[in-house]
């Protein structure tokens, strides 16, 4: 799903939006599945991108909406289907190629076997042949027997080679596949589906000994507001500043993701909170700091402020409950009159 759709549907419109992709699917007599959903709200939403287009065409064909035509168009227009694709396509590709070098092998072992017989039918004869012939027919044996080894092996050692290199291919793609699926398309930071398993994860360290942790929110302020008044595509350029400036403090070990919309999110595993509110304070500040222009026509948009908020977790708390308390943070933040960082109460008090 694009940024922007994510963002319309996360907004004011969003519910009328997914009614009227219902009312839809009904009129037209389409099952409500997901992945009819997610097609007829990229189509209602964009109805003159390649997907809206294609499924005009089709409604005036009066095709059928079964769910292998369902699945096809996922596959071709929709950004998950495309990276599931790929994915099954590259675990395909490696299969064949382990299943070719299987059988490389396979060889490989047949043509020693039978090296090892030949050999020791040689050995035999040497020992019981007497005269030049005999003897020069066994050496012949030999010397054709590991002429083929030799050749066998040789083309091992080749298709070897070629299986090292193609599976070396095949690994970084399925790794820039899991990038992709794992990356914000906007801000390059990781999205939230990767941010989810990475809280969890950081969840489960933290309770098997390996320090504390802090999860901090962040909120770019007005930022609606602002989108109304100047429009998406400059939205989106503060989005990306926004982000390259959360991005660059929140950089590895710790992890910075774009949480949905104009909302950030940092886990700073081994961390604690002193350590957290410094690192937004600089945040705040830097992006407090800055009068940002418009890159179509250099007017000057002003300063954009950011609210924060963050919570300390304790050992055995729930991913939920800590997000649940930083949440609340920010939302303190947010009320307390914005443009600021507020840590959450302990989690016994806020119980």
């Amino acid at each position: 799903m694009s940024h922007e759709l994510e963002i319309r549907l996360r907004g004011p419109e969003g519910f009328g939006l997914a009614r009227k992709a219902i009312a839809e699917m009904e009129r037209h007599r389409v099952w409500p599945t997901s992945v009819n959903f997610e097609l007829w709200i990229h189509f209602l939403a964009a109805p003159d991108a390649p997907l809206g287009q294609e499924m005009t065409r089709m409604l005036s064909a009066g095709t059928a909406f079964t769910d292998l035509v369902s699945e096809e168009l996922a596959a071709l227009y929709l950004p998950k289907a495309k990276l599931n694709e790929q994915i099954r396509d590259t675990g395909d590709q490696l299969s064949r190629e382990l299943a070719s070098v299987s059988a490389a092998i396979d060889s490989a072992k047949q043509s020693s076997k039978a090296y090892g017989l030949t050999l020791a039918t040689a050995s035999q004869s040497l020992a019981a042949e007497k005269d030049v012939a005999s003897l020069e027919a066994t050496v012949k044996t030999l010397a054709g027997a590991t002429q083929r080894v030799q050749q066998e092996n040789q083309f091992l050692e080749k298709r070897l080679s070629e299986s090292s290199s193609e599976v070396a291919r095949l690994r970084e793609h399925l790794e820039l596949v899991r990038r992709e699926a794992t990356t914000d398309g906007l801000t390059n930071l990781a999205n939230r589906k990767a941010f989810d398993e990475e809280l969890e994860r950081a969840c489960q360290e933290a309770d098997a000994g390996r320090g504390g942790l802090t999860l901090a929110l962040i909120d770019i302020d007005h930022f609606k507001n602002f989108n109304d008044t100047w429009g998406h595509q400059t939205g989106d350029q503060v989005i990306r500043y926004v982000a390259s400036v959360i991005g660059r403090v929140g950089a590895t070990p710790r992890l910075a993701a774009r949480y949905g919309g104009e909302e950030f999110a940092i886990i700073f595993p081994g961390e604690q909170r002193e350590a957290a509110s410094a690192a937004l304070e600089a945040i705040r500040e830097e992006i407090g700091s800055r009068v940002l222009k418009r890159r179509s026509t250099n007017e000057d948009l002003g300063n954009i402020t950011v609210s924060a908020g963050f919570a300390e977790r304790p050992l055995g708390e729930t991913a939920h409950s800590l997000m649940e308390r930083a949440d609340a943070a920010l939302y303190a933040s947010k009320h307390g009159g914005r443009n600021r960082v507020s840590m959450a109460e302990p989690l016994s008090d806020a119980a």
